[in-house]
């Protein structure tokens, strides 16, 4: 696999960093995941079980190493640094300045091990006024600017399903960790990499920026191309109380549409581009929507060259054919589904370990290799 061979401290908790670093385990890298006495990772315990441990703990986790360090402890600290100098990575999501209080910042592991290479996630990043002020996925997107986009049918601000600065600061982290580690074989050295969730989930927002970069006038949502100021880019209800998504502004696809529907005439509002002016168009499809099921209106479009998509729920998408023909949810040995890795090389694929690991299971192995026994 892509990353045999390289060893990464994980000392992150939640959802980037864990993520971050499955990703790497999952294409063979081993993980060291050092967590605190007590109840460990707080994922643990969080959301539903369907087995030894959380659905949400697992599916982060799974693949990797446990060992409890407490490192508030001499003996603890000593081990946590012995492996630290025999790793390639290490990732910590603690506040600013708090790893290196408890003394693992980046300057003293770098001084043991040069070719460390060291990523730090935090909400705001490393300096800047907020540097110091907690928060998590929904704070750091609503100070984005994000949130502001992100519109219910009321008009009103509404919780994205998908917690965008926390994936995208995993994502960022593991490009920035995978760029660092393909220059050190160059230089031998490592670096510091400082993922601020606010800075990934800003540079990710670069389609909502137009009318802010080059007016600085806020964007209306219900008259933006994405967000609901265009007829082919939109939700519609069926007459079975379900949902279809339009999701291709195309010409060619809104006039293969509309041709069909009989209204080719309609296509000269989408020419326009997005904006109130489009309303004619989305209320004759509103219109025609609610006339047939869901299952009528798939198979109609199926036949025509349209962007759309069905809107699943979560156990449909699980079940839907074209995601299991990619393979994309696996079984393990106890009957439980799992997630496989986005990342699909035609050489040396991911074999993901669908085991996740007790608390402290390593712990013994790891203290004695790399501490005290």
């Amino acid at each position: 696999m892509k990353l045999a061979g390289l060893r990464v401290v994980d000392l992150s908790r939640f959802l980037p960093g864990p993520y971050l670093t499955r990703l790497m385990a999952d294409h063979g890298a081993e993980v060291i995941k050092v967590e605190p006495p007590g109840e460990g990772d707080p994922t643990r315990h969080i959301g539903a079980a369907d087995g030894p441990s959380t659905v949400y703990f697992r599916g982060l986790n799974r693949g990797k190493k446990s060992v409890v360090l407490d490192l508030k402890q001499p003996r603890d600290r000593e081990t946590l640094l012995a492996l630290c100098d025999s790793a390639d990575v290490f990732v910590e999501s603690f506040r600013p300045g708090v790893a290196a209080r408890l003394g693992f910042g980046y300057e003293g592991l770098a001084a043991r091990n040069p070719g460390l290479v060291y990523c730090s996630i935090s909400a705001f990043g490393q300096d800047g006024p907020y540097r110091d002020r907690p928060s998590h996925d929904l704070g750091v997107e609503a100070v984005a600017g994000v949130l502001s986009q992100s519109v219910g049918r009321d008009g009103q601000p509404a919780i994205p399903a998908l917690p965008v600065a926390d994936m995208t600061a995993a994502l960022a982290g593991l490009a920035g960790v995978l760029m660092a580690l393909l220059r050190r074989e160059r230089t031998g050295r490592g670096d510091f990499l400082d993922i601020s969730m606010l800075d990934t989930v800003v540079s990710a927002a670069q389609i909502l920026m137009g009318p802010a970069l080059a007016e600085n006038r806020q964007p209306v949502p219900t008259e933006e191309r994405t967000t609901g100021g265009a007829a082919f880019y939109q939700i519609y209800d069926t007459a079975d109380g379900r949902h279809i998504a339009l999701a291709g502004q195309e010409m060619k696809f809104v006039r293969n549409l509309l041709c069909a529907l009989g209204r080719p005439e309609l296509a000269s509002l989408c020419e326009k581009g997005p904006g109130p002016h489009q309303q004619p168009v989305v209320a004759f499809l509103r219109e025609t929507f609610r006339t047939k099921t869901r299952a009528e209106w798939i198979e109609f479009l199926s036949r025509l060259d349209v962007c759309f998509g069905e809107l699943n729920t979560l156990p449909e998408a699980l079940a839907d054919p074209h995601l299991l023909a990619r393979g994309m949810v696996l079984a393990d040995a106890l009957g439980r589904r799992h997630l496989n890795t986005p990342l699909r090389f035609a050489n040396e694929p991911a074999a993901p370990e669908l085991s996740e690991p007790a608390l402290d299971e390593h712990g013994a192995e790891l203290r004695a290799a790399f501490g005290r026994g």
